[in-house]
Protein backbone atom coordinates (compact mmCIF):
# COMPACT_ATOMS: atom_id res chain seq x y z
CA UNK A 1 0.00 0.00 0.00
CA UNK A 2 1.33 3.39 -0.93
CA UNK A 3 1.66 6.08 1.72
CA UNK A 4 -1.34 8.26 2.10
CA UNK A 5 -3.55 5.67 0.53
CA UNK A 6 -6.59 4.93 2.61
CA UNK A 7 -7.77 1.35 2.77
CA UNK A 8 -11.41 0.75 2.42
CA UNK A 9 -13.56 -2.25 2.66
CA UNK A 10 -13.18 -4.66 -0.15
CA UNK A 11 -16.35 -5.23 -1.88
CA UNK A 12 -17.64 -8.68 -1.09
CA UNK A 13 -14.51 -9.78 0.88
CA UNK A 14 -14.53 -8.11 4.28
CA UNK A 15 -16.52 -10.78 6.11
CA UNK A 16 -14.44 -13.57 4.62
CA UNK A 17 -11.19 -12.05 5.85
CA UNK A 18 -12.55 -11.69 9.35
CA UNK A 19 -13.78 -15.23 9.30
CA UNK A 20 -10.41 -16.50 8.12
CA UNK A 21 -8.59 -14.75 10.97
CA UNK A 22 -10.97 -16.30 13.53
CA UNK A 23 -10.46 -19.70 12.01
CA UNK A 24 -6.68 -19.31 12.18
CA UNK A 25 -6.83 -18.29 15.81
CA UNK A 26 -9.03 -21.29 16.61
CA UNK A 27 -6.59 -23.58 14.92
CA UNK A 28 -3.62 -22.10 16.78
CA UNK A 29 -5.27 -22.20 20.21
CA UNK A 30 -5.79 -26.01 20.48
CA UNK A 31 -2.19 -26.53 19.41
CA UNK A 32 -1.01 -24.29 22.23
CA UNK A 33 -3.13 -26.20 24.70
CA UNK A 34 -1.62 -29.45 23.51
CA UNK A 35 1.92 -28.12 23.91
CA UNK A 36 1.07 -26.79 27.32
CA UNK A 37 -0.41 -30.16 28.32
CA UNK A 38 2.74 -32.00 27.22
CA UNK A 39 4.98 -29.59 29.15
CA UNK A 40 2.84 -29.91 32.27
CA UNK A 41 2.96 -33.68 32.08
CA UNK A 42 6.76 -33.56 31.74
CA UNK A 43 7.04 -31.28 34.78
CA UNK A 44 4.80 -33.57 36.82
CA UNK A 45 6.84 -36.55 35.73
CA UNK A 46 10.03 -34.87 36.98
CA UNK A 47 8.44 -33.87 40.28
CA UNK A 48 6.93 -37.29 41.02
CA UNK A 49 9.52 -39.92 42.03
CA UNK A 50 7.09 -42.68 41.11
CA UNK A 51 7.01 -41.67 37.44
CA UNK A 52 10.79 -41.94 37.28
CA UNK A 53 10.56 -45.37 38.87
CA UNK A 54 7.87 -46.84 36.67
CA UNK A 55 6.33 -45.86 33.32
CA UNK A 56 2.64 -46.80 33.28
CA UNK A 57 0.87 -45.99 29.99
CA UNK A 58 -2.59 -44.45 30.39
CA UNK A 59 -5.43 -43.88 27.93
CA UNK A 60 -6.99 -40.58 27.01
CA UNK A 61 -9.68 -40.97 29.65
CA UNK A 62 -7.04 -41.49 32.45
CA UNK A 63 -7.68 -45.25 33.10
CA UNK A 64 -4.98 -47.91 33.28
CA UNK A 65 -4.27 -49.73 30.07
CA UNK A 66 -3.38 -53.00 31.83
CA UNK A 67 -4.54 -53.50 35.42
CA UNK A 68 -2.61 -56.80 35.91
CA UNK A 69 0.69 -55.28 34.92
CA UNK A 70 0.10 -52.29 37.19
CA UNK A 71 -0.60 -54.52 40.22
CA UNK A 72 2.57 -56.54 39.43
CA UNK A 73 4.71 -53.38 39.45
CA UNK A 74 3.04 -52.15 42.64
CA UNK A 75 3.66 -55.47 44.47
CA UNK A 76 7.21 -55.56 43.21
CA UNK A 77 7.93 -52.11 44.60
CA UNK A 78 6.49 -53.12 47.99
CA UNK A 79 8.61 -56.26 48.10
CA UNK A 80 11.87 -54.35 47.52
CA UNK A 81 14.24 -54.22 50.55
CA UNK A 82 14.05 -51.15 52.73
CA UNK A 83 17.67 -50.16 52.02
CA UNK A 84 17.06 -50.05 48.24
CA UNK A 85 15.81 -46.64 47.03
CA UNK A 86 13.52 -46.09 44.08
CA UNK A 87 16.16 -44.03 42.35
CA UNK A 88 18.44 -47.08 42.40
CA UNK A 89 15.87 -49.43 40.87
CA UNK A 90 14.62 -49.38 37.34
CA UNK A 91 11.30 -51.10 36.55
CA UNK A 92 10.51 -51.40 32.87
CA UNK A 93 6.95 -52.29 31.95
CA UNK A 94 6.33 -53.40 28.38
CA UNK A 95 3.15 -52.85 26.42
CA UNK A 96 0.30 -55.28 26.61
CA UNK A 97 1.24 -56.61 23.19
CA UNK A 98 4.62 -57.80 24.55
CA UNK A 99 4.86 -61.35 25.87
CA UNK A 100 7.80 -60.57 28.20
CA UNK A 101 7.29 -59.80 31.86
CA UNK A 102 8.66 -56.83 33.79
CA UNK A 103 12.44 -56.62 34.27
CA UNK A 104 13.91 -55.44 37.55
CA UNK A 105 17.47 -54.12 37.54
CA UNK A 106 18.99 -53.44 40.92
CA UNK A 107 22.38 -51.74 41.31
CA UNK A 108 24.78 -51.63 44.21
CA UNK A 109 23.68 -49.57 47.14
CA UNK A 110 25.66 -48.43 50.18
CA UNK A 111 25.13 -50.58 53.23
CA UNK A 112 26.05 -50.01 56.82
CA UNK A 113 29.39 -48.42 57.37
CA UNK A 114 29.47 -46.96 53.86
CA UNK A 115 30.78 -50.17 52.27
CA UNK A 116 29.38 -51.42 49.00
CA UNK A 117 27.60 -54.75 49.03
CA UNK A 118 29.82 -57.51 47.68
CA UNK A 119 28.64 -59.70 44.87
CA UNK A 120 27.78 -63.25 45.80
CA UNK A 121 30.05 -65.97 44.45
CA UNK A 122 32.48 -68.72 45.46
CA UNK A 123 34.93 -67.71 48.18
CA UNK A 124 38.48 -69.09 47.84
CA UNK A 125 40.68 -69.19 50.93
CA UNK A 126 44.31 -69.64 49.92
CA UNK A 127 45.60 -70.03 53.46
CA UNK A 128 43.42 -73.04 54.27
CA UNK A 129 45.27 -76.25 53.43
CA UNK A 130 43.60 -79.51 52.60
CA UNK A 131 44.43 -82.17 55.25
CA UNK A 132 44.16 -84.90 52.66
CA UNK A 133 46.75 -83.17 50.47
CA UNK A 134 49.07 -82.74 53.44
CA UNK A 135 48.83 -86.44 54.29
CA UNK A 136 49.40 -87.35 50.68
CA UNK A 137 52.51 -85.16 50.59
CA UNK A 138 53.84 -86.76 53.78
CA UNK A 139 53.26 -90.23 52.35
CA UNK A 140 55.02 -89.23 49.15
CA UNK A 141 58.06 -87.92 51.02
CA UNK A 142 58.17 -90.98 53.27
CA UNK A 143 57.95 -93.33 50.28
CA UNK A 144 60.71 -91.48 48.44
CA UNK A 145 62.96 -91.49 51.51
CA UNK A 146 62.29 -95.20 52.15
CA UNK A 147 63.09 -96.04 48.56
CA UNK A 148 66.40 -94.18 48.65
CA UNK A 149 67.44 -95.76 51.97
CA UNK A 150 66.46 -99.27 50.83
CA UNK A 151 68.44 -98.84 47.64
CA UNK A 152 71.44 -97.66 49.67
CA UNK A 153 71.26 -100.64 52.05
CA UNK A 154 71.00 -103.14 49.19
CA UNK A 155 73.88 -101.55 47.30
CA UNK A 156 76.05 -101.67 50.45
CA UNK A 157 75.28 -105.36 51.04
CA UNK A 158 76.05 -106.17 47.41
CA UNK A 159 79.30 -104.24 47.64
CA UNK A 160 78.34 -101.70 45.00
CA UNK A 161 77.70 -98.65 47.13
CA UNK A 162 80.02 -96.71 49.39
CA UNK A 163 79.29 -95.94 53.04
CA UNK A 164 80.58 -93.35 55.45
CA UNK A 165 82.58 -94.93 58.28
CA UNK A 166 83.87 -93.37 61.49
CA UNK A 167 86.45 -95.96 62.54
CA UNK A 168 86.86 -94.78 66.13
CA UNK A 169 83.14 -94.49 66.77
CA UNK A 170 82.36 -97.81 65.08
CA UNK A 171 84.95 -99.57 67.27
CA UNK A 172 83.40 -98.15 70.44
CA UNK A 173 79.94 -99.26 69.33
CA UNK A 174 81.18 -102.80 68.63
CA UNK A 175 82.81 -102.99 72.07
CA UNK A 176 79.61 -101.77 73.70
CA UNK A 177 77.49 -104.41 71.97
CA UNK A 178 79.94 -107.15 72.88
CA UNK A 179 80.04 -106.02 76.52
CA UNK A 180 76.25 -105.93 76.64
CA UNK A 181 76.10 -109.61 75.67
CA UNK A 182 78.66 -110.52 78.35
CA UNK A 183 76.86 -108.51 81.02
CA UNK A 184 73.59 -110.18 80.08
CA UNK A 185 75.27 -113.57 80.59
CA UNK A 186 76.58 -112.54 84.03
CA UNK A 187 73.12 -111.26 84.91
CA UNK A 188 71.53 -114.55 83.91
CA UNK A 189 74.01 -116.60 86.00
CA UNK A 190 73.56 -114.33 89.02
CA UNK A 191 69.79 -114.75 88.81
CA UNK A 192 70.23 -118.53 88.69
CA UNK A 193 72.49 -118.39 91.76
CA UNK A 194 69.95 -116.27 93.57
CA UNK A 195 67.16 -118.72 92.80
CA UNK A 196 69.22 -121.68 93.96
CA UNK A 197 70.37 -119.89 97.10
CA UNK A 198 66.79 -118.94 97.91
CA UNK A 199 65.73 -122.59 97.63
CA UNK A 200 68.67 -123.68 99.81
CA UNK A 201 67.87 -121.06 102.46
CA UNK A 202 64.24 -122.09 102.44
CA UNK A 203 65.25 -125.75 102.87
CA UNK A 204 67.66 -124.91 105.72
CA UNK A 205 64.96 -122.99 107.51
CA UNK A 206 62.52 -125.87 107.23
CA UNK A 207 65.21 -128.31 108.36
CA UNK A 208 66.02 -126.16 111.37
CA UNK A 209 62.35 -126.06 112.37
CA UNK A 210 62.15 -129.86 112.11
CA UNK A 211 65.25 -130.31 114.29
CA UNK A 212 63.84 -127.94 116.88
CA UNK A 213 60.56 -129.85 117.00
CA UNK A 214 62.34 -133.18 117.48
CA UNK A 215 64.52 -131.64 120.16
CA UNK A 216 61.42 -130.92 122.20
CA UNK A 217 59.86 -134.33 121.65
CA UNK A 218 62.97 -136.53 121.97
CA UNK A 219 64.41 -136.14 125.46
CA UNK A 220 67.29 -138.57 124.88
CA UNK A 221 68.41 -136.60 121.73
CA UNK A 222 67.46 -133.17 122.94
CA UNK A 223 70.95 -131.68 122.75
CA UNK A 224 71.87 -133.23 119.39
CA UNK A 225 68.69 -132.05 117.70
CA UNK A 226 69.14 -128.66 119.33
CA UNK A 227 72.67 -128.21 117.97
CA UNK A 228 71.59 -129.02 114.44
CA UNK A 229 68.55 -126.77 114.71
CA UNK A 230 70.71 -123.81 115.76
CA UNK A 231 73.24 -124.49 112.95
CA UNK A 232 70.61 -124.65 110.25
CA UNK A 233 68.89 -121.51 111.49
CA UNK A 234 72.23 -119.66 111.52
CA UNK A 235 73.00 -120.83 107.99
CA UNK A 236 69.54 -119.77 106.85
CA UNK A 237 70.05 -116.33 108.40
CA UNK A 238 73.44 -115.88 106.75
CA UNK A 239 72.00 -117.16 103.50
CA UNK A 240 69.29 -114.51 103.64
CA UNK A 241 71.95 -111.86 104.16
CA UNK A 242 73.93 -113.16 101.18
CA UNK A 243 70.73 -113.39 99.16
CA UNK A 244 70.06 -109.71 99.85
CA UNK A 245 73.54 -108.78 98.60
CA UNK A 246 73.16 -110.90 95.45
CA UNK A 247 69.73 -109.44 94.66
CA UNK A 248 71.12 -105.95 95.06
CA UNK A 249 73.95 -106.84 92.66
CA UNK A 250 71.41 -108.24 90.16
CA UNK A 251 69.22 -105.11 90.33
CA UNK A 252 72.16 -102.78 89.72
CA UNK A 253 73.54 -104.78 86.78
CA UNK A 254 70.05 -105.13 85.32
CA UNK A 255 69.61 -101.34 85.40
CA UNK A 256 72.97 -100.87 83.74
CA UNK A 257 72.32 -103.42 80.98
CA UNK A 258 68.62 -103.02 80.19
CA UNK A 259 68.24 -99.28 80.77
CA UNK A 260 71.50 -97.36 80.52
CA UNK A 261 73.20 -99.41 77.81
CA UNK A 262 69.92 -99.96 75.97
CA UNK A 263 69.25 -96.23 75.88
CA UNK A 264 72.71 -95.66 74.38
CA UNK A 265 72.13 -98.40 71.79
CA UNK A 266 68.84 -96.74 70.85
CA UNK A 267 70.76 -93.56 70.07
CA UNK A 268 73.22 -95.69 68.09
CA UNK A 269 70.33 -97.03 65.98
CA UNK A 270 69.17 -93.49 65.26
CA UNK A 271 72.74 -92.60 64.30
CA UNK A 272 72.94 -95.53 61.90
CA UNK A 273 69.61 -94.54 60.29
CA UNK A 274 70.88 -90.98 59.86
CA UNK A 275 74.08 -92.36 58.33
CA UNK A 276 72.12 -94.42 55.78
CA UNK A 277 69.99 -91.39 54.81
CA UNK A 278 73.12 -89.25 54.52
CA UNK A 279 74.83 -91.78 52.23
CA UNK A 280 71.66 -92.25 50.15
CA UNK A 281 71.30 -88.53 49.42
CA UNK A 282 75.06 -88.20 48.95
CA UNK A 283 74.97 -90.92 46.30
CA UNK A 284 71.97 -89.23 44.69
CA UNK A 285 73.81 -85.91 44.48
CA UNK A 286 76.94 -87.54 43.07
CA UNK A 287 74.91 -89.23 40.31
CA UNK A 288 73.25 -85.94 39.36
CA UNK A 289 76.58 -84.12 39.29
CA UNK A 290 78.00 -86.72 36.92
CA UNK A 291 75.10 -86.21 34.49
CA UNK A 292 74.49 -83.35 32.08
CA UNK A 293 73.75 -79.86 33.32
CA UNK A 294 70.90 -78.13 31.54
CA UNK A 295 67.75 -76.18 32.37
CA UNK A 296 65.85 -79.32 33.38
CA UNK A 297 68.56 -80.86 35.61
CA UNK A 298 69.79 -77.74 37.42
CA UNK A 299 66.67 -77.46 39.66
CA UNK A 300 66.98 -81.15 40.55
CA UNK A 301 70.65 -80.72 41.41
CA UNK A 302 69.88 -77.70 43.59
CA UNK A 303 67.08 -79.53 45.41
CA UNK A 304 69.29 -82.59 45.89
CA UNK A 305 72.03 -80.35 47.28
CA UNK A 306 69.62 -78.89 49.83
CA UNK A 307 68.39 -82.34 50.93
CA UNK A 308 71.98 -83.56 51.19
CA UNK A 309 72.88 -80.62 53.43
CA UNK A 310 69.89 -81.27 55.70
CA UNK A 311 70.77 -84.95 56.18
CA UNK A 312 74.45 -84.13 56.62
CA UNK A 313 73.61 -81.84 59.54
CA UNK A 314 71.39 -84.54 61.02
CA UNK A 315 74.14 -87.13 60.65
CA UNK A 316 76.73 -84.88 62.31
CA UNK A 317 74.37 -84.16 65.20
CA UNK A 318 73.61 -87.84 65.80
CA UNK A 319 77.30 -88.74 65.63
CA UNK A 320 78.05 -86.11 68.26
CA UNK A 321 75.22 -87.40 70.48
CA UNK A 322 76.50 -90.97 70.27
CA UNK A 323 80.04 -89.90 71.18
CA UNK A 324 78.81 -88.03 74.26
CA UNK A 325 76.56 -90.88 75.40
CA UNK A 326 79.33 -93.44 74.99
CA UNK A 327 81.61 -91.32 77.12
CA UNK A 328 79.07 -90.91 79.93
CA UNK A 329 78.15 -94.58 79.72
CA UNK A 330 81.76 -95.66 80.18
CA UNK A 331 82.12 -93.47 83.27
CA UNK A 332 78.87 -94.71 84.76
CA UNK A 333 79.63 -98.34 83.95
CA UNK A 334 83.01 -98.24 85.69
CA UNK A 335 81.56 -96.65 88.80
CA UNK A 336 78.57 -98.97 89.07
CA UNK A 337 80.43 -102.21 88.33
CA UNK A 338 83.26 -101.33 90.69
CA UNK A 339 80.91 -101.00 93.66
CA UNK A 340 78.82 -104.03 92.73
CA UNK A 341 81.81 -106.31 92.18
CA UNK A 342 83.29 -105.33 95.56
CA UNK A 343 79.94 -106.04 97.22
CA UNK A 344 79.60 -109.43 95.55
CA UNK A 345 83.12 -110.51 96.46
CA UNK A 346 82.97 -109.48 100.12
CA UNK A 347 79.53 -111.00 100.65
CA UNK A 348 80.47 -114.38 99.12
CA UNK A 349 83.79 -114.50 101.00
CA UNK A 350 82.22 -113.65 104.36
CA UNK A 351 79.37 -116.13 103.88
CA UNK A 352 81.53 -119.15 103.06
CA UNK A 353 84.06 -118.15 105.73
CA UNK A 354 81.28 -118.18 108.27
CA UNK A 355 82.06 -114.60 109.29
CA UNK A 356 78.60 -113.34 110.13
CA UNK A 357 79.84 -110.02 111.46
CA UNK A 358 81.78 -109.19 108.30
CA UNK A 359 78.79 -110.20 106.16
CA UNK A 360 76.52 -107.81 108.03
CA UNK A 361 79.08 -105.01 107.79
CA UNK A 362 79.27 -105.52 104.04
CA UNK A 363 75.53 -104.97 103.71
CA UNK A 364 75.65 -101.91 105.95
CA UNK A 365 78.45 -100.47 103.85
CA UNK A 366 76.27 -100.54 100.73
CA UNK A 367 73.08 -99.50 102.61
CA UNK A 368 71.26 -102.73 101.85
CA UNK A 369 68.12 -103.45 103.86
CA UNK A 370 67.13 -107.05 104.35
CA UNK A 371 63.55 -108.22 104.30
CA UNK A 372 62.09 -110.22 107.14
CA UNK A 373 62.75 -113.95 107.08
CA UNK A 374 60.20 -115.94 105.13
CA UNK A 375 58.92 -112.96 103.16
CA UNK A 376 58.30 -113.25 99.47
CA UNK A 377 60.32 -111.54 96.79
CA UNK A 378 59.71 -107.79 96.48
CA UNK A 379 57.13 -106.65 93.98
CA UNK A 380 58.01 -104.56 90.96
CA UNK A 381 56.76 -101.45 92.78
CA UNK A 382 59.20 -102.04 95.64
CA UNK A 383 62.04 -102.64 93.21
CA UNK A 384 61.31 -99.33 91.48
Amino acid sequence: MLPGHRAGPCPGGGMSEHRNESTALDEIHPAGEEVQSDSEEGAMAQESPKNSAAEIPVTSNGQLEDSHEHSFNRDLKRSLPAGLGLSETKITSHDFDSTKEGVVEAGTFPGKGGRAQQKSGPVVLDEVKNPAMEKLELVRKWSLNTYKCTRQIISEKLGRGSRTVDLELEAQIDILRDNKKKYENILKLAQTLSTQLFQMVHTQRQLGDAFADLSLKSLELHEEFGYNADTQKLLAKNGETLLGAINFFIASVNTLVNKTIEDTLLTVKQYESARIEYDAYRTDLEELNLGPRDASTLPKIEQSQQMFQVHKEKYDKMRNDVSIKLKFLEENKVKVLHNQLVLFHNAIAAYFAGNQKQLEQTLQQFHIKLKTPGADAPSWLEEQ
